[in-house]
């Protein structure tokens, strides 16, 4: 089966609907990650049928769940989830938030490779960026802990009363770190999410600031 068809299956799975041309972007969008990722380190993933799974399946699981238009990933790394994100749903914008200085020229290389024009790259951490307007969703695949998370990029977040939602995309339930969480933060809830292709565990923890 081919790489596109791989794709197709899985949005479906997904129950996803893409715009017109998305598809090829995304796959342009994971030979991209495979060009540069051993110079730039990147992702321990090198192969594309594995990048599927892990990288665009893996970030694409969370768009029925949130709502924009305006998103903040932290920690992105290699853009996950934002770029799928962004490609997903143009009409949102998305800010990718990477402290590596590396990672964070591949981003900007991405952003003009792919055509990107809603996405913004802040090279810098998140901790010291004070955001001009509040996120309706802020999302992270790289925080092993989630009191770090919400302590770090918690004030990038509209309150729930506005609307907003932090979410932290685990492997495992993280029932063990709930009770570290700060006393403005209260876990909403946490879902249990399939991952095409994936044979692994796959958690949302949603989270709202008061």
């Amino acid at each position: 089966m081919s790489l596109k068809s791989q794709l197709d299956e899985g949005v479906s799975a997904l129950g996803i609907n893409l715009p017109e041309g998305a598809a090829e972007r995304l796959l342009q969008y994971l030979a991209l990650m495979e060009k540069w990722g051993k110079v730039y380190n990147l992702t321990a993933i090198c192969k594309p049928e594995e990048m599927l799974s892990l990288h665009l399946f893996d970030s694409l699981v969370i768009l029925p769940y949130i709502s924009g238009p305006f998103i903040a990933d932290v920690g992105s790394g290699a853009g996950l989830p934002g770029v799928p994100l962004a490609l997903a749903r143009p009409d949102w914008r998305v800010v990718l938030f990477e402290s590596n200085q590396k990672k964070a020229i591949f981003l900007q290389q991405a952003r003009i490779e792919l055509n990107l024009k809603n996405i913004e790259v802040i090279a810098g951490r998140v901790e010291n960026f004070s955001p001009r307007q509040m996120f309706d969703t802020v999302v992270s695949r790289a925080f092993s802990g989630l009191a770090d998370y919400v302590q770090q990029a918690g004030h990038l977040c509209k309150e729930a009363y506005k609307g907003g939602i932090i979410v932290a995309m685990k492997g495992k339930n993280p029932r063990g770190e709930l009770a570290q969480i700060p006393e403005q933060f209260v876990i909403k809830k946490i879902s249990s999410v399939i991952v095409p292709g994936l044979g692994a565990e796959r958690h949302l923890v949603f989270i709202n600031r008061n």
